[in-house]
């Protein structure tokens, strides 16, 4: 199975039932997330009420390896914003591009706005 780098919002479709999570979930073995996008999956998940626990519970159980965020995703991050601030693209959706590119793996996202730009990476949205 070819790997393929996570969005927060692919992550969160999933562990929320959201449409899309299960081409998400065929996509599950051989994926990993970034720890920035993992910060984001738990910070929205928080925001909706969840307690620790079942957060940390439903990470684990998905299985996903984390990818440290470092200086060279970083840099990468931070030269993609113009190229992607007319699509929106917040930093953490930057610095998964910027781990997919760096892998020479896709990307994937339920934001339809990533198809939108070049950023390095092939972009799998997973909305129809």
């Amino acid at each position: 199975m070819s790997e393929r780098v996570l969005d927060a919002s692919a992550l969160l479709a999933v562990l929320l039932g959201e449409r899309g999570s299960d081409f998400v979930l065929d996509l599950l073995p051989g994926a990993v997330i970034g720890a920035v996008n993992l910060a984001e999956v738990v910070s929205k998940l928080q925001e909706r009420g969840f307690p620790d626990k079942e957060i940390d519970e439903g990470v684990a159980d998905l299985g996903v390896p984390v990818v440290p965020f470092d200086e060279t995703q970083g840099v990468a991050a931070g030269k993609l914003r113009l190229r992607t601030r007319s699509a929106g693209l917040s930093l953490g959706d930057r610095a998964c591009l910027a781990l997919a590119s760096a892998r020479r793996v896709p990307a994937v996202t339920m934001d339809r706005s990533w198809g939108t730009v070049d950023a390095g990476a092939e972009v799998i949205v997973a909305r129809d």
